[in-house]
């Protein structure tokens, strides 16, 4: 990648009602947090965005669960997700809200311009009626069996058994998952429809473009949709909590009582959350967003677990391509599949597995982030055991990593007063070590550049662990006995090799990274990850690049050893286990 490339960053928007549990995290914010430190650290321009995702039905149900107007409920749900994402260190440039004035215009202003071109259209349709509710039943808030695999618990929009699109009047005995009622009816509703079926050929030529640099995963579920032919979608809906639905700039004449379909509003928020991070830092957005403002020169990168796939695929570059205007659309777009809980998904409604603000009460961040990327569910859909958690936090971090800057740091204030050691000439150990620098580092980059992040996570334990490698056999304290200047040449070596450990940290555990690095006396503006200012001087040079004579410190303890008692609490707490 060109240097001071220019890459915006989005991570799949989570929805307000509630904190997120570890697969959301794992399927979509950390990853794109991990690749937005990447590219910063490696000099690129970033711009890293993210907000709450917070109309629809389930904002209003849940306020009215906690006793609270539903503005009131977003504001408080907005602040606690805001505070939990910091906790996990996600380095947002900007996390946002779905409910702002800036996604309001531009969500009215994307429906008046499709409609311009000939592909909005009011249609009557037949929608799911609650009697004992009182109320439209939004899709997802129809229950039934599918009528493709039988499922009886299928979503009105979607059955999560067979993945097949649905509308709520296909279900078989349909009922409301609000009251539970089975009083249901069906009637007449006017709404409006997005065309997506004139815009097929569009479509699959923006995925065909696109294909060879996307997962397989990704790829596949696009395909799926556009082989079985796009079908027009009504993007308003019969609510009172959302996006008001206008024309021409007033309210749109037999749809004052509607919104818009949170999921026609959703993806248009990560411009609007640009939108916000602009007015709040006197920046311009339209550079990053309109090709004809300078964006063609951005590459533009999404994140999302694969049930957001398909409308980031079809749905959202429908609406972008349906503009007709020089909108910037997606480049690249990571998909994960589950991070699963002990034979089944994390589930927010079902609150099975861990949540963020719970994880944070059991570990620092750090812990949790390793063993999300180390095991991301990239490939396929990976299980979540304490058992697993437990070995990979204490070799990984605990014996590996920890170790190895604990002992090299200890020793040099225990024997050469705390300062980078001068004397001693490199021999056939740094010789080796210089080596496996060379040929690991642009392996590393390049997992980061291709996005492969568990791939990035090993090769990364790989370098610590050739660090500990060198420094046992190196062993500058038996050689200190009877040649100090061997001695020092081993421990400015380990010095330096404790400051590469902290520098290939940073975009995966940034806290920790930042704790050795500091200790190190490293400036913030040589903790560079550019592969091409790295390997500069050739990487012998990596290994005397501190300064001797600079003072270093034993930096606090990095990590503690998850004990077996631990995971016994935590299993009785949380479920899990035999």
């Amino acid at each position: 990648m060109a240097p001071m490339a220019r890459i915006l960053i989005t991570s799949a928007l989570p929805y307000i009602n509630g904190v997120k549990h570890l697969g959301n995290l794992a399927g979509s914010m950390l990853p794109a947090d991990v690749y937005a430190r990447y590219n910063r650290a490696a000099g690129n321009e970033v711009l890293f965005i993210c907000a709450t995702d917070e109309h629809g039905t389930p904002a209003e149900l849940a306020a009215i669960d906690a006793g609270q107007t539903t503005a009131q409920y977003c504001d408080e749900q907005h602040e606690i997700q805001k505070r939990v994402g910091a906790g996990f260190s996600l380095s947002f440039d900007w996390f946002g809200r779905s409910s702002r004035e800036p996604n309001r215009k531009l969500t009215q202003h994307f429906c008046e311009a499709l409609e311009a071109n000939g592909l909005i259209e009011e249609r009557t349709s037949r929608q799911v009626y609650s009697i004992d509710d009182k109320r439209f039943l939004p899709d997802r808030y129809v229950e039934g069996t599918c009528p493709n695999c039988g499922y009886e618990k299928a979503r009105g929009d979607q059955c999560d058994n067979c993945g097949t699109l649905l509308d709520p009047v296909d279900l078989k005995n349909p009922y409301s998952s609000v009251s539970g009622s089975r009083n249901v009816e069906i009637r007449d509703t006017r709404h409006l429809y997005l065309l997506q079926s004139k815009l097929q050929d569009d479509v699959r030529a923006f995925v065909d473009a696109r294909a060879d640099s996307w997962p397989n995963l990704t790829t596949s579920i696009a395909y799926k949709w556009l082989d079985e032919g796009l079908i027009d979608r009504s993007i308003t809906r019969d609510l009172s909590w959302g996006i008001p639905v206008t024309q021409n700039g007033k309210p749109r004449p037999g749809f004052e009582e509607k919104v818009f379909y949170v999921w026609f509003d959703a993806p248009i928020e990560y411009i609007g959350s640009t939108v916000e991070w602009a007015d709040a830092n006197g920046k311009t957005w339209e550079n990053w967003w309109r090709t004809d403002k300078g964006a063609d020169d951005v590459t533009y990168v999404q994140f999302m677990g694969k049930d957001n796939v398909a409308f980031h695929t079809v749905s959202f570059p429908v609406t972008i391509l349906g503009s007709k205007e020089p909108w910037k659309l997606v480049d690249k777009l990571k998909a994960f599949n589950w991070l699963n809980w002990y034979g089944g998904k994390f589930s927010t409604s079902q609150k099975r597995g861990v949540f963020m603000d719970q994880a944070l009460e059991l570990l620092p961040g750090d812990y949790w982030r390793w063993y999300l990327i180390a095991n991301s569910p990239e490939s396929s859909d990976t299980a979540f055991t304490w058992d697993h958690f437990k070995s990979s936090i204490n070799s990984d971090l605990n014996d590996v990593l920890g170790n190895f800057v604990n002992r090299v740091t200890k020793y040099n204030a225990a024997k050469f007063d705390g300062k980078v050691p001068d004397g001693g000439q490199p021999g056939e150990h740094e010789a080796w070590i210089a080596k496996e620098l060379e040929t690991r580092l642009p392996v590393l980059m390049a997992n980061y550049e291709a996005m492969e992040f568990r791939k990035a996570a090993a090769e990364t334990r790989a370098i610590w662990a050739s660090c500990n490698k060198y420094i046992n056999d190196a062993a500058p304290w038996t050689a200190y006995k009877t040649n100090v200047e061997q001695a020092a040449a081993g421990t400015r070596t380990g010095l330096n090799l404790a400051a590469i450990c902290g520098i290939i940290a940073q975009p995966i555990i940034p806290e920790t990274a930042d704790k050795i690095l500091d200790a190190l006396g490293i400036p913030k503006d040589k903790r560079s990850l550019d592969i091409a200012k790295l390997g500069a001087g050739g990487y012998p040079a990596l290994l005397d690049a501190l300064p001797r004579g600079l003072p270093i410190s034993v930096p606090p303890q990095l990590f503690s050893k998850i004990e077996d008692a631990q995971v016994a609490e935590w299993t009785a707490r949380f479920g899990g286990g035999q």
